[in-house]
C-alpha cells in the first residue's frame, strides 16, 4: 500500500508539472507551429520563428522571407502574429540585417496588417489601424537595450496583435547575385508582467524660420509636464543639413538638468542617458535646436523636403505600468524667456569629422552653396529612417493637393495654424481608406518614397498633444470655507455616515460613459450615458468642433429610467438624438433637461418617452460664446419656484447664462479664471450645478480651481466658495438634499497628491465635512455625477468604469433586514462595515468591535477565500487518485483473497514501468472502464499528449489575473 501511495503521489507530481507546462512557451510554440503560415526562408534553412527560452520567456523571429528586391528604394513588409492572446512584453531586440544590404528596419505593433500575404510591397501601406513604432534600425546600429523590468506592452485587450517588419532596400545594386535577404529582428518576449512600461516622447518645432546666410539660429522646444513621473533612458536628435547640434533637458526649480546633447550629422541612433533623469509632475521639459543658414540664398522652413528642416528630439521613456502612457509629444514653446538661461554648451556646435558624417541620399550630396542642386537633390537616407515628419508636402498630398491649406501653415505658422492643421492631418489619418493613388504616377522618385512611407510616418505624429488644456498654474491655497448666509439648519446636519448598498444589482448595468444623473419625482433613478461613443482626445479639433459626425447619433436609448430598488430599467428614451451626452437635471414637471458637448446645445425632452425635444438652445455644432451659442455646456439647472434655467457652459466658455422659462436670454456672469489667485465669479470649467432650495442660492462645481461657488441665481451676485484640502484639485460635481446637506466628488489625485477620489458629505451652513464614502464594489476613477435625495440616498455615475453605485445611511439599511435564505441581512450589514472600516482605515464602533471580536473569520475574509480555493484544487486529483486505488484494491481483493496484496504490489510497480517503458501492467484506466458493462473502450486505449497540451493551454489561456487599470491623471482636463 506505501507503494501505491508513493507512485500516486509521484503521478500527482507529473501531472502538476505537466499543469505549469501548459502555461510555458513550449505549449504555445505547438500551437502556434500548428496555426502560423509557413514562410519560405531559403536564408534561415528553416521556418522556426518561435523558440521557447524558459517556462515564462520566448524568442519571436521576425525576418523577410527570402526576398530579392527588384529596384532601388523597394519597400517590403512581412507581418507575424504575436503567437499568445495574453498580455505579452517585448524586454530586447536583435537586429538581424547589414547596412550594404537594408537602408533601414522599422517595426510596427498594429492589429491589422496591409496583406495577409508572405511580404507585400509597401506601398499599400503596413497597416490599416494606428500603428505604433517599436523598434527602429539602421546603418549598422547596436540594438538598443531596455532596462531590467521596462518592456514594451503587446497583446491582451489592448496591446498589439501583429508585428509588421517594414524594411527598406536602398540601393538593388547588392542584389546582382540575385540572393535571397532574410534581415530582420529577433524580438525576446516574456509573458511575466513588467513593472515598467517603455513608450516614446517626442519634442518637435513647427515654426522656427530660419534666414539666408545667418550664422546661429535657435528653434527653442518647452512645455510642462503633467503626468506621473517617467525615467529617460535614452534620446535621439533630428534635423535636416543645416543643423549642427540638438540639445534636450529637464528644468526643475530653475535647474537645468541634460537629457541629452548630440549632433544631427551623426549616426541618428538612441543614445543612453549618461545619468538617469527623471520627470516629475510640474517640471519643464525643454529643447533647443542650433542652425545655421550659411549657405541659403532663402529663407528655410519647417518642412519635410530636402531644402526644408526639421528640430526634433525623441525621448525615450518608462513609466510604471499602472500609469503608463505610450506616446506623447511637445510641439510649443511656453515660456521663450526661459531659454535665456540654457546653458551655453547648447550654443555650441559638435565638431564632425567628414568620415562620420551622414551620407545624404543614394548619391554624393550637392555642393551647399548651390542652392538649385540642393532643391532638387533626394531626400537624404537616414532622414527616411526615423524622421515621421513631412509634415507640409507630404499632407498636401493626404487632404488631397490642398497646396493652399499647406502653404497657410507653412508660411504663416501661428499656435492656431499649428493646432488646425494637426485636425485636419488626424482627420484623415483616421479614416480607413485614404484614397492612394499609385506610386508610379509620380514621376519624381522622392514623391514616390514619400508617398509609400507617408502613411507610416503620419501614425506617431497625428497622436499630438490635445488642444484641451488645463491652466498652467494653478491656485492651490487653501482657505476656511466662509460662513454661509443661511440662518436655518437642521439637526438632521449632524453625524451622518454614508456607505455603498452592497446588494444594489444597479452595479450590473451594461452602460456606457455615464455622464449625468438625475432623481424624478417618483425618487426614481435617472441615467444618461454616451451608449457606444466615447469622448476622447479626437473627439473635437482646436475650434471645439465635433470631429466625428460621421458616426451619426448614438442609436441606443441614452436616458433610462431605473428603479431605486431593483434597478430594472421602467422605462427608456433619447435615441438618435445626441452625439455625446453630458448633464442632466429635472424639472418639477417632470421635464429632462439635457445638454450634449458635441452639438455645443442644450434640450428640453418630456418624460412620457417623445424623441423630439420640447425646447432647443444653441445652435447645432457650432461653438460660439454669445447669447445663441454655447461652446461644451455641461449642466442645467431649473427654479422649481420661478422657472428660470440655468446653464452652465462650460469647457471653453467661462459663464453661468440665465434664460428665462420660455428661453429668452436673461443675463450671463462669470469669467475665466486668472493666474495665480482665483478670484470670486472666475471658473475654469464650471462643470455642475445645484440648485440649494432651502437657501435661495445656485451652487457651482468650479472643477479645476478645486472649488465650489455659490451665488444669487436672480443676480449672479457671489455669496460663499466651499474649499477643503480633501478635494484636491478638482470638484467635478455637487447635489443639495433639502435639510442642508450638500454632496460632491472630486477628481482622480495628480502625481505627488495623496487626496483620495471619493464623495463628500457637508453640511451646507458652516461647509463642514461631514463625512466622506467610497465603494466597495470596483473603484471611483472618474466620478463625474452625483445625486442625492431626501431620505439620503446618493447615486454617484462614474465616466470611467461606466458604472452607478447606490449609497446610503447605515441606518436606512438596516430598516431593511430582514431573513433571506435564513441568513440575517443585519448580521451582513455588520459584517459589510466591518469590512468598510477597514478600507477606509474608520474607527469602529465599540458595538462592532464587539462583534468582530464574536466573528473574527470576517479579518481573514479575502485571504481564506483565496487559500481554501487553491488548496482544494490541489486536493481533489490526489482524492480522485486514492479513491480510484482503493477500490481497485477492495475489487481485487474480493477476487484474489488473501493473495491480492502481492499481486496489488506488482500490478502498482507498473505504474512507474509504464514511465520507465518497461512494466505490463498499470493502471490502464481504459482496461478498468470497459470491464463495466456499458462502456466502450473507444477513446481510452490511447491519450494524445499533444492534443491534452492544447487544450488545456486554450482553456489556460482565459486564468491569467487581470490587472486593475489605474488611469494617469489627465495632462488636460478630461474629456468628459
Amino acid at each position: 500500500m506505501a507503494g501505491l501511495v508513493n507512485n500516486l503521489l509521484i503521478l500527482f507530481l507529473i501531472f502538476q508539472n505537466s499543469c505549469l507546462a501548459f502555461r510555458s512557451p513550449l505549449s504555445v510554440f505547438k500551437r502556434y507551429k500548428d496555426s502560423a503560415k509557413s514562410h519560405s526562408n531559403e536564408c534561415l534553412g528553416s521556418n522556426r520563428q518561435l523558440v521557447p527560452l524558459s517556462l515564462s520567456d520566448f524568442a519571436l523571429d521576425i525576418r523577410m522571407p527570402g526576398v530579392t528586391p527588384k529596384q532601388s528604394d523597394t519597400y517590403l513588409c512581412m507581418s507575424v502574429r504575436l503567437p499568445v492572446e495574453e498580455e505579452a512584453y517585448v524586454v530586447d531586440f536583435k537586429p538581424h540585417a547589414s547596412m550594404d544590404t537594408v537602408h533601414h528596419m522599422l517595426l510596427f505593433g498594429c492589429n491589422n496588417p496591409s496583406s495577409d500575404e508572405d511580404y507585400w510591397d509597401c506601398d499599400g501601406g503596413t497597416c490599416t489601424d494606428t500603428s505604433n513604432i517599436l523598434y527602429a534600425w539602421a546603418r549598422n546600429a547596436p540594438p538598443t537595450r531596455l532596462p531590467k523590468g521596462v518592456g514594451f506592452k503587446v497583446g491582451g485587450e489592448e496591446g498589439s496583435k501583429y508585428f509588421v517588419l517594414q524594411v527598406h532596400y536602398g540601393d538593388v545594386s547588392a542584389f546582382k547575385d540575385k540572393h535571397k535577404d532574410c534581415s530582420g529582428v529577433t524580438l525576446h518576449l516574456t509573458n511575466q508582467k513588467q513593472p515598467m512600461i517603455a513608450g516614446m516622447y517626442l519634442m518637435m518645432s513647427m515654426d522656427t524660420v530660419i534666414p539666408p546666410g545667418e550664422k546661429a539660429v535657435n528653434a527653442d522646444i518647452a512645455c510642462s509636464y503633467k503626468m506621473y513621473p517617467m525615467h529617460v533612458f535614452a534620446y535621439r536628435v533630428h534635423t535636416h543639413h543645416l543643423g549642427k547640434v540638438v540639445s534636450g533637458y529637464r528644468v526643475r526649480d530653475g535647474q537645468w538638468t541634460l537629457i541629452g546633447r548630440q549632433s544631427p550629422q551623426l549616426p541618428q541612433a538612441f543614445y543612453p542617458v549618461e545619468n538617469p533623469v527623471e520627470i516629475k509632475y510640474g517640471d519643464t521639459l525643454a529643447a533647443r535646436c542650433l542652425f545655421t543658414g550659411e549657405g541659403r540664398s532663402s529663407k528655410t522652413f519647417i518642412g519635410g523636403t530636402a531644402s526644408d528642416e526639421m528640430c526634433n528630439f525623441y525621448i525615450m521613456y518608462y513609466m510604471e505600468a499602472k500609469h503608463a502612457v505610450s506616446y506623447k509629444t511637445c510641439t510649443r514653446n511656453i515660456d521663450p524667456e526661459m531659454f535665456r538661461n540654457i546653458p551655453q554648451e547648447a550654443n555650441i556646435p559638435i565638431p564632425v569629422k567628414p568620415d562620420m558624417t551622414m551620407v545624404h541620399g543614394h548619391h554624393e550630396e550637392a555642393k551647399s552653396g548651390d542652392t538649385v542642386s540642393v532643391m532638387q537633390q533626394p531626400k537624404r537616407d537616414e532622414e527616411e529612417v526615423l524622421d515621421q515628419g513631412d509634415f507640409y508636402s507630404l499632407i498636401s498630398k493626404l487632404l488631397g493637393e490642398r497646396e493652399d491649406v499647406v502653404h497657410v501653415h507653412k508660411y504663416n505658422p501661428t499656435e492656431k495654424a499649428e493646432s488646425d492643421l494637426v485636425a485636419e492631418i488626424a482627420n484623415v489619418v483616421q479614416k480607413k481608406d485614404l484614397g492612394w493613388p499609385d506610386a508610379r504616377e509620380f514621376s519624381n522618385k522622392d514623391e514616390r518614397a514619400n508617398a509609400i512611407l507617408v502613411r507610416d510616418r503620419i501614425h506617431k505624429f497625428h497622436r499630438l498633444e490635445s488642444t484641451l488644456r488645463p491652466p498652467e498654474n494653478r491656485h492651490l491655497a487653501l482657505q476656511p470655507p466662509k460662513p454661509g448666509s443661511g440662518n436655518w439648519e437642521k439637526e438632521r446636519t449632524g453625524d451622518l455616515n454614508i456607505e455603498e448598498v452592497v446588494d444594489w444589482p444597479g452595479i450590473n448595468l451594461k452602460l456606457g460613459q455615464v455622464s449625468g444623473l438625475a432623481l424624478d419625482s417618483n425618487s426614481n433613478l435617472v441615467i444618461f450615458h454616451r451608449g457606444d461613443h466615447v469622448w476622447d482626445a479626437n473627439s473635437f479639433d482646436s475650434g471645439y468642433i465635433y470631429q466625428q459626425k460621421g458616426l451619426g447619433p448614438i442609436k441606443e436609448s441614452t436616458i433610462l429610467v431605473l428603479d431605486p430598488n431593483s434597478s430594472a430599467v421602467l422605462h427608456s428614451t433619447g435615441r438618435n438624438l445626441f452625439y455625446l451626452p453630458h448633464g442632466l437635471s429635472i424639472d418639477h414637471n417632470g421635464n429632462y433637461w439635457v445638454t450634449d458637448v458635441a452639438l455645443h446645445q442644450v434640450f428640453k425632452l418630456a418624460s412620457n418617452g417623445a424623441e423630439s425635444p420640447l425646447l432647443s438652445f444653441g445652435r447645432a455644432l457650432q461653438p460660439g460664446s454669445d447669447k445663441n451659442h454655447f461652446c461644451q455646456p455641461t449642466d442645467v439647472a431649473v427654479d422649481p419656484v420661478t422657472g428660470n434655467i440655468y446653464v452652465s457652459d462650460g469647457y471653453c466658455n467661462s459663464r453661468i447664462v440665465q434664460f428665462s422659462p420660455d428661453g429668452m436670454f436673461v443675463m450671463q456672469w462669470g469669467e475665466e479664471s486668472s493666474v495665480g489667485q482665483t478670484k470670486p465669479g472666475q471658473f475654469s470649467i464650471p462643470h455642475s450645478l445645484t440648485l440649494v432650495s432651502d437657501f435661495g442660492q445656485l451652487c457651482v462645481a468650479d472643477r479645476e480651481n478645486g472649488r465650489i461657488q455659490c451665488f444669487k441665481p436672480e443676480t449672479g451676485e457671489f455669496i460663499k466658495e466651499i474649499r477643503h484640502p480633501l478635494f484636491g484639485r478638482e470638484v467635478f460635481a455637487v447635489s443639495y438634499a433639502p435639510g442642508g446637506l450638500l454632496f460632491a466628488v472630486n477628481g482622480k489625485p495628480y502625481p505627488g497628491d495623496t487626496v483620495p477620489v471619493q464623495a463628500f458629505v457637508m453640511n451646507f451652513s458652516t461647509g463642514e465635512i461631514i463625512d466622506t464614502f467610497i465603494p466597495l464594489r470596483k473603484n471611483f476613477e472618474m466620478p463625474h455625477d452625483i445625486v442625492a435625495s431626501d431620505d439620503r440616498t446618493v447615486y454617484v455615475g462614474d465616466a470611467h468604469t461606466n458604472t452607478v453605485w447606490k449609497f446610503a445611511s447605515p441606518e436606512k439599511m438596516e430598516h431593511r433586514s430582514v431573513k433571506k435564505a435564513g441568513i440575517e441581512v443585519q448580521e451582513i450589514k455588520e459584517a459589510e462595515a466591518v469590512i468598510e472600516a477597514r478600507l477606509t482605515n474608520k474607527p469602529m464602533s465599540k458595538e462592532l468591535l464587539k462583534k468582530e471580536e464574536k466573528h473574527p473569520v470576517v479579518q481573514q475574509a479575502s485571504t481564506g477565500v483565496s487559500v481554501v480555493l487553491i488548496t482544494t484544487l490541489l486536493i481533489i486529483p490526489i482524492i480522485v487518485l486514492l479513491a480510484i486505488a482503493v477500490f481497485i484494491r477492495w475489487r481485487k481483493t474480493r477476487i484474489y483473497g488473501a493473495d491480492a496484496e502481492h499481486k496489488l504490489d506488482s500490478s502498482s510497480g507498473g505504474i512507474l514501468g509504464k514511465f520507465r517503458g518497461k512494466g505490463g501492467g498499470g493502471l490502464n484506466l481504459g482496461n478498468f472502464f470497459a470491464s463495466r458493462a456499458g462502456y466502450s473502450r473507444k477513446g481510452f486505449d490511447r491519450l494524445s499528449t499533444e492534443g491534452s497540451d492544447q487544450e488545456k493551454d486554450e482553456d489556460d489561456a482565459t486564468d491569467s489575473e487581470e490587472e486593475d487599470a489605474v488611469p494617469h491623471p489627465p495632462a488636460i482636463p478630461p474629456s468628459s
